[in-house]
Order: C-alpha cells, then sequence, then structure tokens
C-alpha cells in the first residue's frame, strides 16, 4: 500500500456518495507498499452507526481489465467464509469506480492487526487460511496467469540492469545468472488453484493468534499451491532483514497447511527450489521498485537483499527448510 495520487476531500466526498455507506467523515492515507495508493475511510454508515473502508487507487502492476478477477475473487473467497474482506459495490453495482482516469474500488475493512515477528501459532493459523483459500478458490470460475513467475523474474533484473542493481549492492546484479538456473528447473506439474503470492504478515489481520483478515490480493492468479505456500514460507520465516531463519515458525506453518491440504510428494519435493523462486520474484520487483520509484513519492522502499539472503538459506538448507519441528 502506498500513496501515490493525492485527491482532495471534494473528490473523495464526491466518490464515497456513490456507494450506499453515508457520508465521508474522514480519509487517512496509508504509506506502507508499493504499488497503490491507498486510504483509510471512515463514514457515517448506512445507518449512521459509522463504518470504516479502505479506498484503493490501482496505479501499477495491475490493469483494469484484471480488477473483475481480482475483485470477483474477494467476494467469492468471502462467500465460501474464507477471512478475506469483501468489495463494497457502488449504488449501480459496479465494483469499481474510475476518476481521473484511474481505478478505485472500496473494500471492507476487516479487524485486526499485523504482526512483525510472528509466533509458530500464529504461523499455524495462517498455514490453516491459506489452505483454506486454495481449496474455496477451486470452483472460482475465472482464471489469471502469473505475470511475475519465474521467467518475469529473469527479465525483470535484465531490464533493470547490472550497473544500476550494483547501486544498490554490489552482489546484486548476480541474481541475473541464478533466475535463469532456477527458470531451467522450474516445476510445471504441481497442483494448481488460484493463489494469493503476496501472503506477507503485513497482508494478515490477526486477532489474538487467529488469522482475521487475508488482504491485498491483486497479485492473485492461477498459480502451483505449493509455490504460495513457499512464498509465504519465506515471507513469514525470517527475522533481522533475512538473516535468521525461525524454523518453528516454518513448521508450524506448514504443520497448519497439511493440518487442511496435505501436501503430495512431489509437491514437497520442489519446495526448495519454489521457495527459491518466490525470493527471486521479490528480489528482482524490489529491485525494479527500487531503480524506479521517484524520490518525493510517499513510499518506503524495500531492500531486495533480504530476498538474497533468504535464498541463499533456501539453496543451502534444501528440504531441511520444510522439515517438521525440532
Amino acid at each position: 500500500m502506498a500513496v501515490y495520487t493525492h485527491l482532495s476531500a471534494e473528490d473523495l466526498a464526491d466518490l464515497i456518495d456513490s456507494y450506499n455507506v453515508g457520508t465521508l467523515v474522514s480519509a487517512k492515507g496509508i504509506a506502507e507498499g508499493v504499488s497503490n495508493s491507498n486510504w483509510l475511510i471512515e463514514t457515517t454508515g448506512h445507518d449512521g452507526s459509522g463504518a470504516r473502508f479502505i479506498l484503493t487507487m490501482y496505479e501499477r502492476r495491475i490493469e483494469t481489465s484484471d480488477l473483475p478477477f481480482f475483485l470477483g475473487l474477494l467476494d467469492h473467497l468471502a462467500e465460501h467464509d474464507c477471512p478475506v474482506p469483501r468489495t463494497i459495490h457502488d449504488r449501480s453495482g459496479a465494483a469499481y469506480r474510475e476518476i481521473g482516469g484511474k481505478a478505485v474500488a472500496l473494500i471492507e475493512f476487516l479487524p485486526g492487526v499485523s504482526v512483525d515477528n510472528p509466533t509458530a501459532e500464529q504461523a499455524h493459523s495462517v498455514g490453516e487460511a491459506l489452505a483454506r483459500v486454495h481449496l474455496a478458490a477451486l470452483n472460482f470460475p475465472m482464471q489469471r496467469s502469473n505475470g511475475l513467475d519465474i521467467g518475469e523474474s529473469h527479465r525483470a533484473l535484465e531490464r533493470c540492469g547490472e550497473q544500476p542493481l550494483a547501486t544498490i549492492d554490489a552482489d546484486l546484479p548476480g541474481m541475473i545468472e541464478a533466475a535463469q538456473t532456477l527458470r531451467d528447473r522450474w516445476p510445471t506439474d504441481l497442483p494448481q488453484s488460484v493463489c494469493h503470492t503476496d501472503l506477507f504478515p503485513d497482508n494478515v489481520l490477526m486477532l489474538d493468534h487467529h488469522v482475521s483478515g487475508m488482504i491485498d490480493f491483486y497479485f492473485a492468479c492461477s498459480e502451483a499451491m505449493a509455490y504460495d505456500l513457499a512464498v509465504t514460507h519465506a515471507a513469514w520465516c525470517f527475522g533481522d532483514h533475512g538473516g535468521r531463519f525461525d524454523h518453528a515458525v516454518g513448521a508450524a506453518l506448514i504443520e497448519g497447511y497439511e493440518s487442511i491440504r496435505p501436501l503430495d510428494a512431489r509437491e514437497r519435493k520442489c519446495l526448495p527450489v519454489l521457495a527459491q523462486g518466490a525470493c527471486m520474484r521479490f528480489i528482482a520487483s524490489r529491485a525494479e521498485d527500487w531503480i524506479d520509484t521517484p524520490a518525493d513519492a510517499l513510499v518506503t522502499r524495500k531492500d531486495p537483499m533480504d530476498f538474497v539472503r533468504r535464498l541463499r538459506f533456501y539453496a543451502e538448507a534444501g528440504d531441511k527448510a520444510f522439515a517438521g519441528k525440532a
């Protein structure tokens, strides 16, 4: 999440008036993230009791033609009792609108907080929730290809170029060849569903130790379910900027997932390569964002080297990274 585009109070009030959610009380920009502009919206509510929503303006990497998929997926998963926010449709029934030539959507606000240092119990709950999403999405009628697959990660690093990458870190240019090697080893025959593919701790809301919300499905796509689990593993199981692996958290995440949907032998065998590919995706996207983000944007740049360290861990640890509790 981020704020790239600034909307006036009048623009926001007019926009909110298009929905049956009451009148606008306040709008606060959300600075985290790198892809979209987001605001926390408070209204009087349709019955005057007050309500909160998230307003998203789609800025980067997201095509308007993909919005029916993303927003329809939220509604589908919510109908199947997954902890995801519903799309708020406007008075005409539309799931999104346009303002200033950009698409915007109003999304249900869910209670909970994102954790910085997840516990094993929280990771277990995340694994369960992710597996439930995978199973619920099996009968979602729409599909979308993964625009950030391992091939695109390789292409993105090549677009960045060795010299600009070296300005971030001297080790980063070496990731171009590493991405090509992973691309050549990539499995293509694993069971698929519609997957989140970006389930970082800041995209999960917790009440106590249980998942109350999974948000930001704007990278969702038809993908291998084991890859989505590997992405989540890479996102949840490390501290110290990727320099420390938490075995208990990793084991609990896998255990929670398999309590709902057991992995088959092929999926489990492929996890080390899938996790390296997951790391490469964030190395590439973070490097590209670092180079391309305007200096005056209200955005916190994310260091791609955090995921270089994680990739190296998975390459060295292999299957041990996904073993049960010690």
